[in-house]
C-alpha cells in the first residue's frame, strides 16, 4: 500500500484535530456545572451571586409560532404579548445576590414576629382571596378564580395548605419593600426587590429560548410548579389549558423541589408569581437603556414576574410580563428578593454566562 501523500497527511491531522476539538467540546457541555456561590442571611434565605453580564431582553415571536404550540387559546391572547417587544439588547452591569429560592412562608413569619410588621391584608382589614372548593367565580363581578377579599384569607391562609417550606403568598408589593428595608437595617446591607431586567436576566441564565429548559412548553413539568393535570382538577372548565401530565402538586410546592436552572436558582418559573421593582409600562421597551435599566419612572401598577402554580403555559415564559397595584394581595403572588453586592462579592463572581 502506498505511503499517503502529504496533502493526505495534513487531512488526516486536520480531521484528527477537529475530532478531538469536538470531544473536547462535548466532554465541556457535560461536565457538571460548577456550583454556585452562596451566602445565608440571619432568616435564613440563601443567595446566589449572579454575575454582570448581557442579555436579549423580551420576545419578538410572532403569534402564529405561539399558536402553533400553545393550541387551544384564542387569538387576542398572543397579540396581547405586544408588550414583550422589541426584543433588545441589555447589559447588567454589575453582579447581584438573588435569592435561591423564592420567600418561604417560615421567613415571612420569623420577619413578622421580629419586626412587628402587620401585613396590609391585616393592616387595611379587607384581607386577601384564597381557594374554597365550594366557591362558584361566576358569582363574582369579575369571575375571579379565587374568592376573596376576605378577611379570612392571608399569608398565613391562603385556603390550601402550605409549610414553612412553601413560598410565601397573598403579600403585597408594599409588604416586600418592608421585608427589605427591614433586613437592610439590620444586616448593614441594600436588600431590594430586583428589576424587571434583573430578573428576566436571571431567569434566562445564559438562554435565549422561551424558558430555561427550552422552548418545549411540556418541559415545564420538570422546571417549575405551573398549571397541570393536579391543579386542573380543581377548575375542571380549564382542563384544556393544562399541562398533559402531573408534578405532584395541586397548589404551592415546597421550593427547590423542580430543577434549578443554569445560575443555580429555582422556581423562577412556577410555584409565585414574584414582584419586581419597576412600574410597568406597555411601551417601556421602546425607551428602554441598554444598560441596568428601571423601568420608567412613574405608573400605576408594578411588573411582576415568573407564572405560578395555578398558571398556564403559555405564561410561564422568561420574556412574559405581568403586573399588579402595590396593594393586591392574591394567593399566586410571592417574592424574591435581591441582595446588593459588595465590591468583594462582585470580585469573586463568575464570567457571565449571557450571550
Amino acid at each position: 500500500m502506498p505511503l499517503p501523500s502529504p496533502i493526505h497527511r495534513a487531512a488526516a491531522h486536520a480531521t484528527r484535530m477537529a475530532a478531538g476539538a469536538l470531544a473536547l467540546l462535548l466532554a465541556a457541555c457535560a461536565a457538571p456545572q460548577p456550583s454556585p456561590l452562596v451566602l445565608t442571611n440571619t432568616l435564613g434565605m440563601q443567595f446566589v451571586l449572579i454575575p454582570a453580564g448581557s442579555f436579549w431582553m423580551g420576545s419578538d415571536e410572532r403569534p402564529d409560532a405561539l399558536v402553533r404550540d400553545y393550541p387551544g387559546l384564542e387569538r387576542a391572547r398572543f397579540t396581547a404579548l405586544a408588550d414583550e417587544a422589541p426584543r433588545h439588547r441589555v447589559r447588567i452591569t454589575r453582579a447581584f445576590w438573588l435569592g435561591r429560592h423564592e420567600v418561604t412562608v417560615g421567613q415571612f413569619r420569623r420577619f413578622v414576629e421580629q419586626s412587628g410588621h402587620v401585613a396590609e391584608a391585616d393592616a387595611d382589614g379587607t384581607g386577601g382571596y384564597g381557594f374554597n372548593p365550594v366557591y362558584d367565580p361566576a358569582t363574582s363581578a369579575r369571575g375571579d378564580a379565587f374568592e376573596g377579599r376576605s378577611p379570612r384569607y392571608s399569608w398565613r391562609n391562603p385556603g390550601f395548605a402550605q409549610g414553612d417550606d412553601h413560598p410565601v403568598v397573598n403579600v403585597t408589593w408594599n409588604d416586600a419593600q418592608a421585608l427589605a428595608a427591614w433586613l437592610s437595617a439590620r444586616e448593614g446591607v441594600r436588600y431590594r426587590l430586583p428589576t424587571e431586567a434583573e430578573w428576566e436576566y436571571a431567569c434566562r441564565a445564559g438562554t435565549e429560548t422561551r424558558h430555561p429548559h427550552g422552548d418545549d412548553p411540556a418541559g415545564l413539568l420538570g422546571a417549575g410548579n405551573t398549571f397541570d393535570a393536579d391543579s386542573a382538577a380543581h377548575w375542571p372548565h380549564w382542563r384544556a389549558h393544562a399541562l398533559a401530565g402531573r408534578d405532584g402538586f395541586a397548589f404551592t410546592a415546597p421550593v427547590g423541589r423542580f430543577a434549578p436552572n443554569a445560575f443555580g436558582l429555582y422556581d423562577m418559573l412556577g410555584n409565585a408569581w414574584e414582584w419586581t421593582a419597576d412600574w410597568y409600562g406597555e411601551t417601556a421597551y421602546a425607551q428602554s437603556p441598554a444598560q441596568d435599566p428601571t423601568g420608567p419612572a412613574q405608573g400605576q401598577v408594578r411588573v411582576r414576574r415568573g407564572g405560578s402554580w395555578h398558571t398556564w403555559a403559555l405564561y410561564a415564559r422568561c420574556a412574559f410580563r405581568n403586573w399588579n397595584t402595590p396593594q393586591t394581595r392574591y394567593p399566586l403572588v410571592g417574592l424574591r428578593l435581591v441582595r446588593e453586592a459588595l465590591p468583594a462579592d462582585a470580585a469573586a463572581a463568575p464570567p457571565g454566562s449571557a450571550r
